[in-house]
């Protein structure tokens, strides 16, 4: 009789093990923030927990600052910020590349922490790496484009030139950690700026370790980097007479009382991107499949529809909706729920408890108002651990329920039908935000007048969900004001000064 072969452990579940330990490496570690290049504790001392949404465990106790780290933060930007602007354009481009290498070196341990503290596919995460390594590389080519004009406006000469803000502030979200954690410093600092970074409370580990390679590769305050749990340090930073420059990622309602609470202080220059409710409008000549393909894309599913740019409506001509539904459950029923370490890994959980019962009611509010469940509506079958909602497509849904104005923040898409061209543009157009829009049909004349009366400041025409370096991306209406991943974005950190010499 033939011996029987021992089959051994797949490469994906090696790698699962390897991510396991590595992990677990990282993790016993102590947590400190970076202000004036140092890495410390909170001044207080305090401490708060961030939890693993799969297995719902405490993974670290991070730094709890208020309202004099933020304090400490802002003295160390506050000197660091003239000798930092008074460089040359190129140096500070080859500081922020070299920032950049080290990232990129450490992009592995990044992606971890991230998967580890947000439920994201390790995968998703390891991508994010790359997007906001690249964009740190973009904005340090940009580095001579902060250039000024000179006006013939008489004999003698007139000139401008750009000059930085000297401390800015940037709050950023969970949903993207060290995308948005190293994206988001690389225009500021490339216009000359000192940053103090302020990540999600839920979020934090990977701006952390960022924290240390900062330390390593940048002068002492150009980047500070501070964790706190609630209001109180974020509010601080807005309030802070040296920092004239604010930028938020995140909701509307924080997104208003960061302006609120700006004005309140001081005139202060602050940008905003913030929620959406944004529409796919697929014409009666378009694809089902292709449709289908694109709102699943479009929804962000991998990280749980956790986008402020996802397309959570679905608008979609009465003759094709019983064939894009179809193939849209069809697609989404075969999806599997792995642990975000898994190499193979494809959906994320929910960030928080919290914020899963929050969707879960928002799904039971949509049923009571008289939507249908297609597919997905609460925890996936297969799934044992994490806070997992399955992709949820909701039919049925009128333009005043809830689930077509209000923001979910979850794996919640909700398909609506229309008739005539107008009546799809006024649909779009109805709710009070204006982030994103994305067209789906054959005809060019058709899209391009669609996508022209779309009230938003992003649309695709025939795709969805892909950002592009270059080219401007934000929101009009509740959805935000200001232009990122951009010359835009660089220039909006810097100031115009005009001169002139009478000669």
């Amino acid at each position: 009789m033939a011996k029987c072969q021992a089959i051994g452990p797949t490469q994906a579940e090696v790698s699962l093990q390897a991510n396991e330990r590595r992990v677990g490496e990282l993790l016993d570690d102590r947590w400190l923030v970076l202000t004036g290049g140092e890495l410390t504790p909170a001044l207080s001392g305090r401490t708060f927990d961030v939890l693993n949404p799969y297995s719902e465990e405490i993974v670290a106790r991070v730094p709890d600052g208020g309202v004099a780290d933020a304090a400490r933060a802002v003295a160390a930007a506050h000197v660091a910020a003239p000798a930092w602007a008074a460089l040359p354009a190129t140096s500070r481009a080859e500081r922020v590349r070299a920032l950049a290498d080290a990232i990129e070196q450490r992009g592995h341990d990044l992606a971890l922490l991230d998967a580890v503290d947000s439920g994201a596919p390790i995968t998703v995460m390891a991508t994010d790496v790359r997007i906001g390594v690249d964009s740190l590389r973009y904005f340090a080519g940009l580095a001579l484009e902060s250039k000024g004009d000179t006006t013939p406006a008489s004999r003698n000469l007139h000139f401008t030139e750009y000059q930085p803000f000297g401390v800015v502030a940037r709050i950023i979200p969970f949903n993207h950690p060290v995308m948005f954690a190293t994206s988001k410093i690389a225009a500021p600092l490339v216009a000359g700026n000192a940053v103090v970074l302020k990540p999600a409370e839920a979020t934090p580990l990977s701006a952390l370790l960022l924290a240390k390679i900062c330390a390593e590769h940048l002068p002492p305050g150009v980047v500070n980097i501070v964790t706190g749990d609630g209001p109180a340090l974020p509010d601080a930073l807005v309030r802070h007479p040296e920092v004239r420059r604010i930028a938020f990622t995140g909701s509307e309602t924080t997104g208003r009382a960061i302006q609120r609470a700006a004005a309140e202080v001081a005139v202060k220059t602050v940008s905003l991107e913030l929620g959406g409710k944004n529409a796919l409008l697929a014409f009666p000549d378009a694809d089902p499949t292709g449709v289908a393909a694109g709102a699943i894309a479009g929804m962000n599913f991998t990280w749980a529809g956790q986008s402020c740019g996802s397309t959570s409506r679905l608008l979609v001509h009465e003759s094709l909706h019983d064939a894009v539904v179809e193939e849209l459950c069809r697609r989404l029923d075969a999806l599997r729920f792995l642990p975000p370490l898994h190499p193979e890994a494809s959906l994320g959980t929910i960030v928080n408890r919290r914020q899963y019962d929050r969707i879960l009611d928002r799904i039971a509010t949509a049923l009571d108002e008289g939507a249908q469940l297609a597919c997905g509506g609460g925890r996936p079958p297969d799934a044992t651990e994490g806070l997992f909602i399955a992709p949820t497509v909701l039919t049925g849904v009128q333009p005043d329920h809830a689930a077509a104005t209000e923001e979910i923040f979850g794996p919640v898409l909700s398909v609506l039908t229309w008739r005539e061209e107008s009546e799809a543009i006024a649909l779009a157009n109805s709710v009070r935000y204006g982030l994103t829009g994305s067209v789906y049909t054959n005809d060019i004349r058709r899209a391009h007048r669609v996508a022209r009366a779309l009230d938003t400041g992003y649309v695709w025409i025939n795709g969805t969900a892909a950002h592009y370096l270059g080219v401007p991306y934000g929101g009009w209406k509740a959805s935000g004001i200001g232009r990122e991943e951009s010359l835009e974005e660089l220039l909006s950190y810097s100031q115009l000064k005009s001169t002139t010499v009478v000669l």
